[in-house]
Formats: structure tokens, sequence, C-alpha cells
């Protein structure tokens, strides 16, 4: 199996609101003091992918897409168990959405060739889309399953559980097809000491948008369909106010009449 998993550096969903400012001027979010991660979801399909390959055998292929991607976060996939990453790593692919991401990636996966199945997360924590999966399932003309829970692979078909709302749908497809992964697949494993020396031995290879042929105005901002009219941190305020009473009884109609007078009742 040619397995390719597409993975994304994101800002870390679980760092406090104070390491947090956004730039209104540009509608961009900065990191201070916390250092980037993985996307939690990108994590969930690199173990899906991995789990394929000990019961099926073959290579797992990582892409990443970004500028400025720090090593030690981009390879943690590679320390993880994955044999190959590939970065489409250029200051034009900045500030790109879910259209101009997969644009460029779908043309990285027809560049690596052969595969069988192309996994992503079901979205990345940062923007919470959910569309770059389906995306390059359309451009690459592929069928695409989306929110899988479990797959099993068997004679080029997929049997995959996806969740709904209700609980989940259980389909079928041939390969090669774009499945996004949901974290109730299973816990992604902790790279193991020997897995990230090993890591650290594998240089990523990395394509410009000159070694994809990519039209300039289809990537990064230039290729944008969705615009960011205002980027900002919400503010949580909250008030407490006791309904007064020597009694149950008169405490109770205490909050009955706050209530009525936020018209709530």
């Amino acid at each position: 199996m040619n397995i390719i998993v597409c993975v994304k550096q994101v800002i870390d969903p679980e760092a406090p609101p104070s390491s947090f400012k956004i730039d209104p001027a540009s509608n961009k979010a900065e990191m201070r003091g916390a250092p980037p991660v993985i996307d939690p979801y990108g994590e969930y399909a690199v173990e899906v992918s991995l789990k394929i390959k000990e019961s099926q055998g073959g290579k797992v292929t990582v892409l990443s897409l970004g500028n400025g991607l720090m090593r030690e976060v981009v390879k943690k996939p590679l320390a993880m168990g994955a044999d190959a990453l590939v970065l489409l790593e250029d200051e034009a692919y900045t500030s790109g959405d879910s259209w101009s991401t997969a644009y460029a990636l779908a043309a990285a996966i027809k560049k690596l060739g052969q595969y069988d199945i192309i996994l992503c997360g079901r979205e990345a924590s940062d923007t919470n889309a959910g569309q770059t999966g389906t995306v390059i399932a359309a451009l690459l003309g592929l069928p695409c399953v989306t929110l899988a829970r479990k797959i099993e692979i068997s004679e080029a078909r997929a049997r995959i559980e996806r969740i709904t709302s209700v609980g989940y749908d259980v389909v079928e497809t041939s390969l090669p097809a774009v499945v996004t992964v949901s974290n109730e697949i299973g816990q992604p494993r902790y790279p193991t000491i020997k897995g990230i020396m090993a890591a650290k031995k594998i240089e990523p290879v990395i394509w410009k948008p000159a070694d994809l042929g990519l039209d300039s105005s289809k990537i990064g901002s230039n290729g944008r369909r969705v615009k960011v009219l205002r980027l900002f941190q919400p503010v949580h305020e909250g008030k407490c106010d006791f309904a007064a009473g020597d009694t149950p009884e008169e405490m109770a109609a205490s909050l009955a009449l706050k209530l009525r007078e936020a018209k709530i009742l």
C-alpha cells in the first residue's frame, strides 16, 4: 500500500489564550511563548496510516504545506513511523484557504504518482473548515469518505465506519480514495526514542511552486476563495446576582422576579 497523509503545522490549540495575539490589520493570529504543533486531527490520520501499513505493508509519505515550518514539529509523523516527508514550503503558499491549499497538495500528490489511499484529518484546529480533504478528492477525481472512525482495507477496497450525528454508517469504496479521519479512530501513538533518532536522519523533500508547475494565481493568498472579514478573540464576561430572602420561599419568589425582569420567564 502506498499511503499519503496530509498534515498541518498549527498554533497549539491547548495553549492558554494569553499566548495569542490578533493582528487586526492582517487578520492573522500570532503565537507568543508556545511552539506550534501538528494539528491533532492530522495525528489521528498518521495513526491510521501506520495501522494500515502494519496490516497491509507498504510506505507512508507525509505531506505538509506552509512556510518556515519547524522541522522538529513536521518530523513528528516520521518519529511515529512514517517513511518519507515532503514539504511544500515557500512564502507563496502562505495565507491560503482550503481551496488553494488543496490545489497545491493535489499537485504534489500527482507528482508522487502512486497512491492507494490519501488520509487527512477531519478538520484543522486553527480554522475548523473541514474542506481540504474533500477538495483534494474533487481535484483528483477520487471518491471521498469523511469522518472515518474505522478503516479496513481488503482487495483494493476500503470498508469505513463513518461518524454521523446519530451513530455511524458503514460504507465501502474502491481505492484509490481520500478519507478524512476523526478522533474516534483511536489515540495516536507516542514517538519512541528509536523513532525520534531515525526521524533526525531523514531529510524532507522540499517542493517549491515551480517544482509542481503551479499557477501562482491559485496558491496562497492569491488563490483564496474565502475572504476573512474579521478575526478576533471573543470576550467572555460573567455576572452573578443572588436572589435575596430569609426563607426558601422568599428566595424563590425573588429569583422568579429577577427572571421575569430579564424576560427569561
